[in-house]
């Protein structure tokens, strides 16, 4: 957190009024310095658009997103995160850290934290705009992720909170693995013949939100050689159980099932999808949301699951 210029003027008066002596810094103290402050400081463009001067690696920091923290936490700065949102699942280290609230979070909490970097993330929206603003007029310096909607637009994400707090190196070496799991998955569905490519809906939950085009989801379902149902949407829509009938996807892959009790039989006995394939095939099929919605270091094994439920012959471990 940068000191205020009062903060600053009153503790040189309280040195000068006590006579301190400036100590010579030791060579232990020189090295400690040296390696918490190279590269340092940075001036970081949010997804926000704002200029963030950060004076030295980050000691205490607090995230807002789980894909912010999963990614803090991949590149080897778990010890410094002090605070995190109240939808923190994984890893589980993060039972242990302060919840600070969630797309509206607790302002007092956080600047009680005392942290020098707070990284919220742009998926908030206008519920954070307040918040993130007061955190600003506290002297705590906020960054604000970009809501990754493609595959490298989430590489951009490591990239800027490595640059962030000074682990730009491991965030490059985080990208090149991601890129190389997302290869193989695609060389794995190659072997897919045309005749067998299989017909998805991917439903969000039960009120029929989809991913369609201009979606890192999207993206994936053609890594993967699925054909998206959906795909004639853009963004997240919301769309209609006849639009669902109509399309007859041949799998339906639900993303909610940690939180709906029996979410794949409530499909299959929906009234009227008797005829759609995923049904009468019993091809409804539950996949990890952690996994497949948060756009972080555990993408990749996302897709795999994905194209396992699909292709479980070609894409068995």
């Amino acid at each position: 957190m940068k000191k205020s210029w009062l903060a600053l003027g009153i503790s040189a008066a309280l040195l000068a009024g006590c006579g301190a002596e400036e100590e010579a810094p030791t060579k232990e103290n020189t090295e400690t310095k040296t390696e918490e402050t190279a590269g340092f400081p940075v001036i970081v463009t949010g997804a926000d658009g704002n200029e963030v001067e950060i004076e030295a690696a980050p000691k205490r920091i607090v995230t807002l997103a789980p894909s912010n923290t999963e990614i803090v936490y991949e590149l080897g700065l778990g010890e410094e995160i002090v605070g995190v949102s109240d939808n923190d699942t994984y890893p589980e280290d993060v039972q242990m850290k302060e919840k600070v609230g969630g797309m509206e979070f607790n302002v007092e909490k956080i600047i009680s934290l005392e942290p020098d970097l707070v990284l919220a993330h742009d998926s908030a929206g206008a519920a954070s705009e307040t918040g993130v603003q007061q955190l600003r007029e506290a002297g705590i310096d906020v960054l604000v992720i970009n809501n990754a909607d493609s595959i490298a637009e989430m590489y951009n994400s490591f990239e800027l909170i490595g640059e962030a707090t000074g682990t730009a190196a491991e965030a490059e070496t985080e990208v090149k693995e991601l890129k190389a799991d997302f290869a193989a998955l695609e060389e794995k569905a190659a072997s897919i013949k045309e005749e067998d490519v299989k017909s998805v809906f991917f439903e969000v939950d039960p009120t029929l939100y989809t991913a369609g085009k201009g979606t890192y989801l999207n993206e994936i379902f053609e890594l993967i050689n699925v054909e998206n149902t959906m795909a004639d949407q853009e963004g997240w829509p919301q769309v209609t159980e006849e639009a669902v009938i109509e399309k007859n996807p041949d799998v339906i892959l639900l993303n909610y099932g940690s939180y709906v009790e029996n979410a794949v039989d409530g499909v299959l006995t929906r009234e009227g999808w008797d005829n759609v394939n995923a049904v009468k095939n019993k091809e409804v099929i539950e996949v990890n949301a952690d996994i497949t919605s948060r756009t972080g270091p555990r993408l990749a094994e996302g897709a795999e699951s994905i194209a396992e439920a699909v292709y479980p012959d070609v894409f068995a471990q």
